[in-house]
């Protein structure tokens, strides 16, 4: 990766974070706002410069990617609750432990969509 385009990427993730902290300030109930938190906004500045590069045809599979990531996490949290909540666990044991629901259920979701012929590059 050349410097331009780290520069490029920095400046780009920079901007898109701050507009997201700022719409995150202004939304209510505070713990809310933590949905509009640095993760998004690094996806698709990324996202964004991945089409300029790459074109859409490969942008649409890292879209596809990652919505299926982000499928696959909301399994994962619901387990980390679950296992939080039923047995008390420290934080790092909960979400070491429920780390391979996050892994299983993206690869489920990846070859089961495969399977179906959705997921075709």
């Amino acid at each position: 990766m050349s410097i331009p385009e780290l520069c490029i990427r920095f400046a780009v993730g920079g901007a898109v974070v701050s507009i997201f902290a700022m719409l995150g300030e202004s939304v209510r109930p505070k713990s809310f706002a933590g949905i509009f938190g640095a993760a998004p906004s690094i996806a698709l500045a990324s996202f964004g410069l991945t089409v300029v590069h790459h074109g859409p045809r490969y942008g649409s599979v890292e879209a596809r990617s990652m919505v299926l990531g982000s499928m696959a996490f909301f399994f994962y949290a619901l387990a980390t609750k679950w296992l939080f909540v039923r047995f008390r666990l420290s934080a790092l044991v909960t979400t070491l432990t429920a780390m391979p629901v996050w892994f299983a259920t993206a690869f489920l979701l990846l070859f089961l969509l495969r399977d179906m012929g959705w997921l075709q590059p």
